[in-house]
This record gives C-alpha cells, structure tokens and sequence, in this order.
C-alpha cells in the first residue's frame, strides 16, 4: 500500500487535491534536508569559534584566516538556505486568490517580509565576514 493510500481521508480533511499534497510532501522532505545542513553548521561554527578563539590567544594569522573562510562557507551556505525560504514563501503567498480568507493573505504577506529580511540579514552578514579582515565586527546569527 502506498503512502499516498494510507493518508487519502487526510485529502478531503485538508481540502488538497493529490498535487497539492505531493508538492508539500517534496517541500518537506527539503525542510529535513536544510535541518541536517542546519546541523552541519552548528559544528562548523563550534569549529570556526575555536580557530577564532585561537587567533586572538596566539594571534595566529592560519587560524585567523581559517576562520574568515570557514565563516564565508557558514553565512553562505546559511543566504542560500535564506533564499529558498524567499522563494518557498513566495510561492505560498501566490497561490492564494482573492476569494480567499484576508486572514490567509495576510499571513503569507508576512511570511514573505520576514523571509526577506531574513535573507537581507544573511546577505549583510556574508558581507561582514567577507570584507572584515581585521575580526573587528563580531557576526553571530541565531
């Protein structure tokens, strides 16, 4: 039995035709994927906060520098993930049509400011950790 069989009575709870739960099922298995990305930078900035720590006890010019790459790789990785959400939020907030609930549209409004925000936060980080040769301006996300 297939899983699209198992959850059938889910479409007419939901209202979705089998397109529409297919194209949400394939949005969250990239969700999973961006969680393990997500993980994968958690430990390469737990490694980039010691080559940072290092620089400033030994003023190490290696680690400095690898620690400037390894944040370029971070804020990165981080902007293209950014920018799907940019996209992913876009693609919601058009689907919806007038006759829909205002409330909705709303919401998908302000889905989509607070991704491109998001994004514009990221862009501007990238941009620190690439122009900031000196390690004057502390970058942190969360």
């Amino acid at each position: 039995m297939s899983d699209l069989n198992k959850i059938r009575p889910l479409f007419i709870y939901f209202n979705m035709n089998i397109r529409e739960l297919e194209e949400k099922l394939k949005e969250l298995n990239t969700e999973d994927l961006i969680w393990v990305v997500y993980i994968f930078i958690i430990f390469m900035s737990w490694y980039s906060n010691s080559k940072e720590r290092h620089y400033f006890i030994y003023n190490d010019e290696k680690s400095k520098e690898e620690y400037r790459c390894i944040s370029v790789m971070i804020f990165t990785i981080l902007l293209i993930v950014y920018l799907y959400f940019v996209k992913s939020a876009w693609n919601s907030y058009k689907k919806y049509k007038d006759s829909d609930s205002p409330k909705l549209r709303e919401l998908a409004i302000l889905s989509l400011i607070a991704s491109l925000l998001i994004a514009i936060s990221g862009a501007v980080f990238l941009y620190i950790a690439i122009v900031d040769n000196n390690l004057a301006i502390e970058i942190a996300f969360n």
